[in-house]
């Protein structure tokens, strides 16, 4: 088959709800993706931050492989003999009283949203059905009905009303409208992304969480972060929050929590938030299943015994300096912390960020626009020096070839 072979099957039989680079894909390892021709890609989109180890890590598959011939799934109808050591691990990892295992990130962000509505009525008192959730524009946490209708952008949420309620919006990074929102007694959390990915790797003023946190401790309101795409040392830190030591109320994870390998994804809190669910009112057939659970063990392991929270850090440092000595007239801005950055686009001579994603494939550097005149950058956490400077090399003569 060919290339085009492969697209054409998953647009005949596959939903169109995808708008993929045109490169077909068959082999991952390290920093490198090979196409079904045998090309060698940089990837640096690393499945939005999922595959922060690299992709096929050996000691996460031989996790998954080991426990895959023993068990693999028994719901929680029952207990199995995996799942407390992966809680205590995860628990201890971050530093919480517990955890709630879940699959996707849009699952534990409904996890999140759940356990800060049950808080706000059980806990801090609100009366029924009026809790609110303060979110910020331009926010993705997820597709879900629930989470479009906390959208701004229409992409996600148009043409799919009527919507939950129970939201309030205010602009990232705006304290002050913030301030004004967290005096409702009714409002029970705020949610917000440490760095917004989806809007284009949006970084907040420094001091913006800390304040904001603040804020939620002296209004008795919740302090969620959506660390999905920020946490596990993407952003040279094991969580973004952490650059203004910041311990949010609710952590909610995802992505590289498995390394990429299958979705694990889990919501953190202490017993004074986490206990108010009770059995039966929340759960998940997959979640906490006992190979997701090795796998997130050795995912976690390897960001330690690999230093991976230095190395973002450090490559990060070196990739944002080296982009702006790039002297390109589409090249606007670049911007991020660690390794998860992004540059603006100006469109020249009718070529936009879409196209420039395109001529660095034909270059070997994978890259996905977001929001039309951005690109983002975030390469696997195992990339050396050596590998960022062949990359910036890839971009530089991409961006003057226009």
């Amino acid at each position: 088959m060919t290339k085009q072979d492969y697209i054409s099957r998953e647009d005949r039989y596959g939903a169109h709800n995808y708008h993929p680079l045109p490169v077909v894909l068959e082999k991952g390892e390290g920093i490198y993706v090979w196409d079904t021709d045998g090309k060698k890609y940089f990837d640096f989109l690393s499945a939005y931050s999922a595959v922060n180890q690299g992709h096929c890590h050996p000691k996460i598959v031989g996790a998954m492989v080991e426990q895959a011939k023993k068990l693999t799934l028994t719901s929680r109808a029952f207990y199995n003999n995996v799942l407390g050591e992966f809680e205590e691990y995860v628990a201890k990892y971050f530093g919480y009283d517990k955890v709630l295992p879940m699959n996707t990130g849009a699952e534990a962000d409904e996890t999140a949203l759940k356990l800060a509505r049950r808080w706000g009525y059980d806990v801090k008192g609100i009366p029924d059905n009026e809790a609110k959730i303060i979110v910020c524009a331009d926010n993705f946490h997820g597709r879900t009905i629930t989470i479009i209708s906390m959208s701004t952008d229409p992409d996600s949420y148009k043409g799919f009303g009527p919507y939950t309620p129970g939201f309030v919006t205010v602009p990232y990074n705006d304290i002050e409208a913030l301030e004004k929102e967290l005096s409702d007694p009714n409002v029970c959390a705020f949610l917000v992304e440490p760095i917004q990915g989806e809007a284009g790797v949006f970084v907040p003023d420094n001091g913006y969480l800390k304040s904001a946190y603040d804020l939620c401790k002296a209004n008795n309101v919740l302090f969620v972060a959506d660390e999905v795409q920020t946490g596990i040392a993407r952003t040279g830190k094991l969580l973004a929050v952490e650059h203004e030591g910041v311990r949010p109320d609710v952590l909610i994870l995802g992505k590289a929590l498995s390394g990429g390998v299958m979705p694990v994804s889990a919501v953190l809190a202490d017993d004074d938030v986490m206990l108010v669910i009770k059995p039966g009112e929340h759960g998940s057939t997959f979640g906490g299943n006992p190979v997701a659970a090795k796998v997130a063990i050795a995912a976690l392991e390897v960001v330690k015994d690999e230093n991976l929270i230095e190395n973002a850090e450090k490559m990060g440092a070196i990739f944002r300096s080296e982009l702006e000595k790039i002297d390109s007239e589409m090249l606007t801005l670049v911007r991020g912390k660690g390794l998860l950055n992004a540059i603006i686009i100006k469109p020249k001579n009718g070529k936009e960020a879409w196209d420039v994603c395109l001529a660095l494939r034909d270059n070997g550097l994978l890259a996905k626009p977001t929001h039309g005149d951005i690109i983002r950058f975030a390469p696997p956490l195992t990339i050396n020096k050596e590998q960022i400077m062949e990359a910036v090399a890839i971009i530089k003569k991409t961006l003057l070839s226009f």
